[in-house]
């Protein structure tokens, strides 16, 4: 592949714009980058997942899978008209959602953020695929976004909340109920 990015700096983004991946430079503000920005914040906060020294490999494996879709939906969404996050991704993350979901127990409460280092992790990284995922419906108002992708993002966020609950069993911690007395 050779060396693609030989010098990080080019300046040309000083002016306030970037480059898109068919070439042409718009608004760093722009509906476009803030959803594919926000699709590399998420990535980024799921590296902070697999950081976690516990992680069950069912769930490391899964989310570096998840680290490879998200950055070819980031593409996706960086160069209009180019289509890379196909159903079968979708499928995948349900496959793997309701394997996860398989034993644990039924939910009777809502759950706060939290429960262990990891855990809280998982949670804000699926606040910022929910994000991203309004990122992107806001991108679809005034230009084309395929539904894959936001159906991506949606069960990706389902899924981070689930594996948020498998983690914490793996953390030795406990889910942190809502508690309606306390308001």
């Amino acid at each position: 592949m050779g060396n693609r990015l030989s010098k990080i700096y080019t300046r040309t983004g000083d002016d306030g714009t970037t480059g898109l991946g068919d070439g042409r430079r718009i608004p760093k503000d722009d509906a476009r980058v803030e959803a594919f920005g926000t699709v590399d914040e998420a990535n980024s906060a799921i590296g902070t997942i697999l950081a976690a020294p516990l992680l069950p490999e069912p769930i490391r494996r899964c989310l570096v899978a998840v680290q490879h879709d998200l950055f070819e939906l980031g593409g996706e969404l960086c160069i209009p008209g180019h289509a890379a996050i196909e159903q079968s991704f979708v499928d995948r993350l349900e496959t793997d959602l309701d394997a996860f979901n398989a034993d644990l127990p039924p939910l009777k409460d809502f759950i706060l953020p939290g429960g262990g280092p990891a855990t809280a992790a998982c949670h804000v990284a699926r606040t910022i695929v929910r994000r991203a995922e309004r990122r992107t419906v806001t991108l679809k108002r005034n230009e084309d976004v395929r539904d894959e992708v936001i159906r991506y993002l949606n069960r990706l966020s389902d899924l981070l909340f689930v594996i948020a609950r498998q983690v914490v069993r793996a953390e030795n911690g406990a889910e942190v109920l809502w508690d309606r007395s306390r308001t």
